[in-house]
């Protein structure tokens, strides 16, 4: 929490530092425009003294003849030469010329000189350095004013945009869990702000409703098509059953019935799954012989398909784990047949602890179930095999009621790889059997 507190790419850190920089662009232009005023009313205020001044040396200079103690008597040629070329400009009797020293830091001097006779400069001089000072000093009190402008304005700014920022990262939560998901999360819209976020949270949980409602939708029909077809279907087996053993039409039709009989009753696995009402049937297990059962049976089945090889058991300490014994050979089983149909033989399970890890040396699974789980009715890529992808999907479901750990991966050297980690506690206990 403090990390994101603190975090410069937060929200809030950004308001804040647009507000300081807004804060110091009013500020600098403030403080040019008084630091303008202000230079100009000196320097006004120095031409006028000094004018004042020339003009009380020249009347005293021209009723006594003598110098004024304030001012200075000099020729053309000891004056500054800008000073001197400004003199010789001059075009009218009256007229007098103004040069401002500047000889930093602490040396500013505002000259006035005129004419007073054959090449005869009557000069006085000005010293500028207090008001320079006093223009230095304005200069750093609005520094100081506006560092301690900042000092305020940041945090109020930070805190001000915490509610947004707040709001936001709920917002975000939110969409998470609703991506994981989780289709009950709402935003809400707390307090009576009615503006773009308000509007975006209201958008998201009208989305989430609405998806959750068409999810709702296609799982009570696939629930309700898979119970309609149950009863048709299971007269189809028994008639198909009475069929002739040896009309190879009839063992064909035998395999197709068979074939649907699984889908749909995967369909309705699916749709019970799907419900949340699948719990747990929790015992003692001891997992070793229950994976062995489990890869036999799946084994021979694919093997009577002729579509894998043998299956490699091998067990590794296997642990008794409390579990639901009928989910986890369920699992394994579609695990074990998905690897035998889609991967290439060996397949290799193995039992390490409370651990079980089935890995075909096929093609590996494809990206898109590597990274979004598995997709009922989606194999994937087509070098895995066709099928109709439920099998994955129900062992994932499985694992879930049991709290259990389901990943996929592809092993380094080649081949999907599948884990069930049961050493997560289970699921809580319901003895009715589902």
């Amino acid at each position: 929490m403090a990390t994101r507190l603190f975090d410069p790419r937060s929200l809030r850190w950004k308001v804040a530092a647009l507000v300081a920089l807004a804060c110091c662009a009013v500020a600098a232009v403030i403080g040019v425009l008084v630091h303008r005023a202000a230079d100009r009313s000196s320097e006004r205020a120095g031409r006028e003294l000094a004018a004042a001044q020339l003009a009380a040396a020249e009347k005293e200079y021209s009723l006594t003849g003598n110098r004024p103690a304030f001012a200075d008597l000099r020729t053309a040629a000891d004056l500054p030469a800008p000073l001197a070329k400004s003199v010789a400009d001059l075009r009218t009797p009256e007229a007098y010329a103004l040069w401002y020293d500047v000889k930093a830091p602490n040396w500013y001097w505002l000259w006035a000189a005129a004419p007073v006779g054959d090449d005869q400069v009557i000069v006085v001089r000005t010293d500028m350095s207090a008001q320079v000072r006093s223009l230095q000093l304005l200069d750093r009190s609005m520094v100081k004013a506006a560092l301690a402008a900042l000092l305020v304005v940041v945090p109020v700014a930070a805190l001000v945009a915490e509610r947004t920022n707040r709001r936001l990262s709920r917002g975000s939560r939110t969409a998470r869990r609703i991506a994981d998901g989780d289709l009950d999360a709402r935003i809400g819209t707390r307090g009576r702000a009615r503006d773009e976020i308000t509007e975006i949270s209201v958008a998201v949980d009208a989305m989430a409703g609405a998806l959750q409602a068409r999810l709702a939708a296609e799982k009570r029909f696939t629930a309700d098509v898979a119970h309609e077809l149950r009863t048709p279907l299971m007269g189809l087996v028994t008639a198909a059953g009475l069929l002739p053993e040896d009309d190879e039409a009839a063992g064909l039709v035998r395999t197709q019935v068979l074939t649907l009989r699984v889908l749909v009753e995967d369909l309705l696995e699916v749709s019970r799954l799907d419900a949340g009402a699948e719990r747990a049937r929790v015992d003692e297990v001891p997992l070793g012989e229950l994976v062995a059962h489990a890869a036999a049976q799946a084994g021979q089945a694919e093997q009577a398909e002729q579509t894998g090889g043998g299956t490699r058991l091998r067990l590794e300490a296997p642990a008794v784990v409390p579990t639901d014994p009928r989910r986890v050979e369920r699992i394994v089983t579609n695990l074990v047949a998905n690897a035998h149909r889609h991967g290439a033989p060996p397949v290799e399970v193995t039992v390490t602890g409370a651990r079980i890890t089935v890995r075909d040396h096929g093609p590996g699974f494809p990206d898109d179930l590597l990274a979004d789980g598995p997709q009922r009715f989606r194999t994937g890529a087509a070098e895995r095999g066709r099928g109709h992808g439920l099998g994955l999907t129900i062992a994932v479901g499985h694992a879930a009621v049991l709290g259990a750990a389901l990943t996929f991966t592809n092993a380094p050297d080649g081949g999907a790889l599948a884990t069930l980690d049961l050493a997560r506690p289970p699921a809580p206990t319901d003895h009715r059997d589902t």
